[in-house]
């Protein structure tokens, strides 16, 4: 491949995080770049013709910071530790105003809520061997598949202490045995008891195998280690504080990035549910709303994780919690109807991050006076919120979470009312 050598001038940052230029109408994109540097960059030909790699920022902005990580840059991780706080701010701000703006809905937005807190509390890491033989644990390099190796990662919770460590322990005897084109997905989670490990891509493991990461699971004081939700070893249950409850995770469920993140979105659904008697919780997943609205409110969830459903259900019957019904329903197929909506005087729904468009449409067709939503994509929000307003609902304020700091990453909570 030929590499052509450019001179750019960045206009802003877009919504991915990337410094856009526009030149000749059209846009190319420079990651870690900011609006109004000049910079020098690499066009590889044959490899996305409107993306560049950043050389050498010769002109910086004012509001250009130094990293903090080593692997800045080279680790697909994060894609902005060099943007100051309150011009990176008042970005993430910009793309819900800009999405919703985009999409004709005309609404406050309020100032963005840092939810980092201590940090992640899961990650994915990937393991592989490469060239010569040598192992490789880290995450993916930017717009690549190549596994970074890395042995620390400063925008982690301290309760992930030790993960980097075991990762590698777990991918040596694993990777040995794999093709080197296919990648090896550790999920770990901090949990209450220690780390919940979860591993993906390792195919059926022998008994040796098992051996193996079951002492590996021990040395490193692992809480559980399962394969694809099998379990391989358990030394003590994992679990998490949500509210008043314990919840006891089922193998790779998905928690909230942050315990800030988490405890900031139920803050904010239960002070916008209000005094609401009867909840509908909607992709309630293992119960990060419900189990706090049960506090003050009987809840009735759903969501397609069986598992998770089960979960919340066990932890439900902590003390001082009003009734929760919890089923299983695919709600992508199966939507609760406006008859199933009558009795309820509030619904939040958090879907993932495909939105909840066959729930909307029925939610616009219902007589709940009060709906809440939690999002992680604003696009898909804004889809869902326009079925919401063409139905009759009309969107309060709209408030945007950070959670998932150093990246284009923004999620949200909004009240509809009728």
């Amino acid at each position: 491949m030929r590499a052509v050598v450019e001179r750019l001038t960045i206009d802003h940052v877009g919504h991915r995080g990337d410094g856009v230029c526009v030149t000749a109408g059209d846009a190319l994109y420079v990651p870690y770049t900011l609006g109004g540097e000049t910079v020098e960059v690499d066009h590889v030909i044959g490899h996305h013709p409107d993306r560049r790699k950043l050389l050498a920022v010769e002109v910086a902005s004012p509001e250009r910071i130094a990293p903090f990580c080593p692997h800045f840059g080279v680790c697909g991780g994060c894609a902005i530790q060099h943007w100051a706080a309150e011009p990176y701010h008042a970005w993430k701000r910009g793309i819900v105003v800009e999405t919703l703006a985009q999409a004709g809905i005309d609404c406050e937005v309020a100032p963005l809520v840092d939810a980092h807190g201590a940090g992640r509390r899961r990650i994915t890491l990937h393991g592989r061997f490469g060239t010569h033989d040598i192992l490789k644990v880290g995450f993916s390099a930017t717009s690549s598949h190549d596994v970074i190796p890395i042995d620390r990662c400063p925008i982690l919770d301290p309760a992930l202490d030790g993960a980097l460590e075991a990762a590698w322990a777990i991918a040596e005897p694993l990777t040995s045995k794999m093709p080197v084109t296919k990648p090896l997905d550790i999920q770990v989670t901090a949990t209450a008891n220690g780390l919940d490990v979860d591993v993906r891509g390792s195919g059926p493991l022998p008994t040796a195998l098992v051996t193996a990461l079951s002492r590996v699971a021990e040395q490193h004081r692992l809480a559980r280690l399962t394969r694809h939700g099998e379990l391989v070893l358990q030394r003590l249950p994992p679990t998490v504080k949500m509210g008043r409850a314990e919840v006891t995770l089922p193998p790779g469920s998905f928690l909230q990035a942050t315990v800030a993140g988490e405890e900031t979105l139920a803050a904010l659904v239960t002070e916008r549910i209000g005094k609401a008697k009867e909840v509908l919780d909607l992709f309630c997943g293992v119960g990060p709303f419900a189990l706090r609205l049960a506090e003050k409110a009987r809840v009735t969830a759903y969501d397609s994780d069986a598992g998770a459903v089960a979960a919340l259900a066990k932890a439900a019957r902590a003390p001082g919690l009003k009734p929760i019904k919890a089923e299983p329903r695919d709600l992508f197929r199966r939507p609760l109807v406006p008859p199933e909506l009558r009795d309820f005087d509030a619904v939040v729904f958090d879907p993932p991050r495909q939105g909840a468009q066959a729930q909307a449409l029925k939610l616009a067709a219902s007589k709940v006076p009060v709906v809440v939503a939690v999002s992680c994509n604003v696009a898909t929000f804004a889809r869902d919120a326009r079925l919401l307003i063409d139905g009759g609902y009309r969107l309060e304020a709209v408030v945007p979470v950070d959670q998932f700091r150093h990246t284009p990453h923004v999620e949200l909570v909004a009240r509809f009312t009728r």
